[in-house]
């Protein structure tokens, strides 16, 4: 199979869809592989360190969508990209289209074949192919926050750990899977007071013995839960998960007025829609805004500002599955695979992911129809 890589083009994002072990072992199982020239300097990779593991070079996005069978990306494809896709090429990479209707609507009119690594699962009920990003805006969840809450940043001026004789910050995790766990321990780390908020009774349990003796708190997650909990929060990070769908809204504009002025809001959730009402992307170029005297931090790519951390972490993940797909073609290592199956959001032209269909109101069609094969 001939495997194309194209520079990632959306704002600050500097990660790119493989590096040079990857294309290593991709040629190594029989493949060829095509990189966009200069995909891999946000991360320090150079053309020839390409070339060393046996990829061939080319000069614009254009000719690697041209040339390839198969995309391999980290970000959605922008407009553009959509555009550059064609019937049956397959496409790997992040997606979260809940939230997106113009990208879900470019990818059914391509008619290629759109595979998700956040919607991917593992046999014990993962999500292998987010997990890494979730560990890492999870990380970044508290640095980000700390940031915020500068004075000069629009924040109340409070320091995480606080000092001897003043009260550290008071921080609210909403969601205690991989980004909300990340994101309290380092909280922790930072001498925050840490509260998470979870729904999940077994997980609940899981953390209390995780982060037993540290002082941290955990709730069951109601409405009532949260909306005491955030009105004396110092920051708020909302690291909810449904996947594949849009998150849900755990946060309304009146709990938000309760919040003091000052304080903050890091919405890992962002790139399924944010688990706020008052939440928009942003941009590492412009992190923030206000809202009801809350600084809001809603950056869509939090991981690609550790773009080299972020990037090999992600293709120890995704590694597997792409060799699994070059090898045994998308029909093939989907019919086998049932959790690679998972993965598959658009086939064809038509919507192959239910939470997909259900919130744009389109039709969903099953994988197995959609490809005309059999599980």
């Amino acid at each position: 199979m001939l495997i194309g890589v194209p520079k990632e083009i959306k704002n600050h994002e500097y990660r790119v869809g493989l590096v040079p072990f990857a294309v290593r072992e991709l040629v190594h199982n029989g493949h060829k592989v095509v990189i966009e020239t200069q995909a891999g300097s946000g991360i320090g990779v150079s053309d020839d360190d390409y070339r060393a593991a046996g990829a061939e070079i080319l000069g614009d996005a254009k000719t690697v969508f041209e040339k390839a069978e198969m995309i391999v990306k980290v970000k959605e494809p922008q407009a553009v990209e959509c555009e550059m896709l064609r019937e049956g090429q397959l496409l790997f990479t992040y997606l979260h289209l809940a939230p997106d209707l113009p990208q879900t609507e470019g990818l059914l009119k391509s008619g290629c074949v759109a595979i998700a690594y956040e919607t991917v699962t593992s046999p014990r009920g993962g999500l292998p192919l987010l997990a890494p990003m979730s560990e890492v805006a999870g990380r970044m969840g508290p640095q980000a926050g700390a940031h915020c809450l500068e004075k000069a940043q629009g924040g109340r001026g409070v320091l995480m750990g606080g000092v001897p004789g003043v009260a550290p910050a008071k921080v609210v995790v909403l969601g205690g899977g991989v980004s909300g766990t990340n994101a309290a321990r380092i909280a922790l780390g930072m001498g925050a007071e840490v509260t998470v908020l979870e729904r999940n009774i077994a997980r609940i349990a899981q953390l209390d013995d995780m982060f037993r003796g540290t002082g941290m708190k955990t709730l069951y997650s109601t409405v009532d839960a949260v909306e005491k909990s955030v009105q004396d929060a110092d920051l708020v990070i909302g690291a909810v998960l449904v996947p594949g769908a849009a998150a849900p809204k755990l946060i309304n504009r009146e709990m938000l007025k309760s919040m003091p002025d000052g304080s903050v809001v890091v919405d890992i959730a962002i790139d399924q829609g944010g688990c706020l009402e008052t939440s928009r992307p942003t941009t590492h170029a412009d992190p923030t805004f206000v809202e009801e005297g809350v600084v809001h931090y809603c950056v869509a790519n939090m991981p690609g500002a550790v773009a080299r951390t972020s990037t090999f972490a992600l293709n120890n993940a995704t590694l597997p599955f792409a060799v699994a797909l070059a090898n045994k073609g998308y029909r093939g290592a989907l019919a086998e695979d049932p959790h690679l199956r998972q993965g598959l959001n658009v086939a064809e032209g038509k919507i192959t992911y239910k939470a997909v269909s259900e919130a744009h109101g389109l039709g969903y069609t099953a994988p197995e129809e959609a490809l005309g094969i059999s599980f």
